[in-house]
């Protein structure tokens, strides 16, 4: 195993560096990009000033720069500005500084933000770690056990409720659920129970351990619940199947008729096999939920989160915190995969990845 764990963790290098590459590509030939955007403010500025003043046309032609609307700016300002930025360096150039850069997890400043980038992520973690930590373990703890007993009575009034309860769920968007709490619950048209915005209260350093338990679980139950109504339908159904296609092997058959209770032979032998698949799919929805679905719950309910620090960062093309979170995601999401191998083998000890040779 030791072996399988050393090959998994050299093969990360090459992924982040063609996941680096194709991203730095594709951006890069993006239009719009932090030049052109710093172009156009100081144009607007000081075309507002010259209407102002009663002046005349701003634009002149002839300095010769790459860059559209920058007529009306000398070339040296045009070269501070791709200065500031790092864009007087060639591609490659910038490339190969942003690699070294980032082997020593050294991710620049944002060019937007005061701050760093490092800073910002740390700034906005809280939050989604706090709503795709806690919805994550909301939808394991609820999903399995559901999954395990539709199995179990597979057919049944129980199961096809549950079944309908889950599909209507899963319809619901998240953001629609989440105006519906608040409009119920938070200061709407009819209660005002939970609070709308952020997550603590403002004096929340002033409040006791058990206060601030309370107060932190108090603002995140609207958003946690808009943001699982739907995710257990996958994992729940995902359950359902994987124990009935291991009930109706022959070896359950076989334990069965050797008298071993329905206890036992459920969670002694069908859950241990039942469970790979679901554990195989715990990496691509934990990092979905934790990094990329709350963008709308944390605009509606005022979180000011990675979700929102991503989306902000691509429109104002914020190369550094778009390649920094990038990197940080990718390289989280590699170390979640090789944890559920690891997981694969305590579940399973009759699995080894060795002498597979992958």
């Amino acid at each position: 195993m030791t072996t399988y764990i050393l090959r998994r963790l050299l093969l990360m290098i090459p992924t982040l560096l063609g996941v680096l590459v194709i991203n730095f590509l594709i951006i890069q030939s993006a239009p719009g990009g932090p030049v052109e955007q710093m172009i156009f403010q100081l144009e607007s500025h000081e075309g507002s000033s010259t209407l102002g003043s009663g002046g005349g046309d701003t634009m002149s032609s002839g300095n010769g720069s790459q860059y559209r609307g920058s007529q009306g700016l000398p070339p040296e300002v045009i070269a501070k500005i791709e200065a500031m930025y790092g864009f007087d360096k060639p591609p490659l150039q910038r490339f190969w500084d942003m690699l070294v850069n980032y082997s020593q997890f050294e991710f620049g400043d944002s060019f937007f933000r005061d701050a760093s980038v490092i800073s910002l992520i740390k700034e906005k973690m809280p939050v989604s770690i706090s709503l795709g930590l806690w919805s994550t373990l909301i939808i394991y703890l609820i999903s399995i056990p559901l999954g395990i007993r539709k199995a179990v009575a597979h057919g049944s009034r129980f199961d096809v409720w549950t079944s309908a309860a889950i599909i209507v769920g899963y319809a619901i968007p998240g953001f629609l659920f989440a105006i519906i709490l608040i409009v119920l619950f938070a200061g709407g048209s009819y209660w005002d129970v939970f609070p709308l915005r952020g997550l603590t209260s403002s004096n929340f350093d002033s409040l006791s351990l058990s206060g601030k338990i309370v107060d932190y679980f108090w603002h995140l139950a609207l958003p946690l619940l808009a943001y699982t109504i739907g995710g257990f339908a996958t994992l729940t159904m995902l359950t359902k199947n994987s124990f009935l296609d291991e009930i109706n092997k022959q070896y359950v058959q076989t334990a069965r008729a050797k008298g071993i209770s329905e206890k036992r032979v459920l969670y002694g032998h069908v859950f241990r096999n039942a469970m790979l698949i679901i554990i195989s799919s715990f990496p691509a929805a934990f990092i979905g939920i934790f990094f990329t679905g709350s963008l709308l719950i944390e605009v509606i309910f005022s979180l000011d989160g990675l979700g929102l620090l991503g989306f902000e960062s691509v429109q104002t093309r914020d190369y550094p915190v778009i390649f920094g979170t990038l990197f940080i995601f990718t390289l989280i999401g590699l170390f979640v995969k090789l944890i559920s191998d690891l997981a694969y083998v305590a579940v399973d000890p009759r699995i080894n990845f060795d002498s597979q040779g992958n």
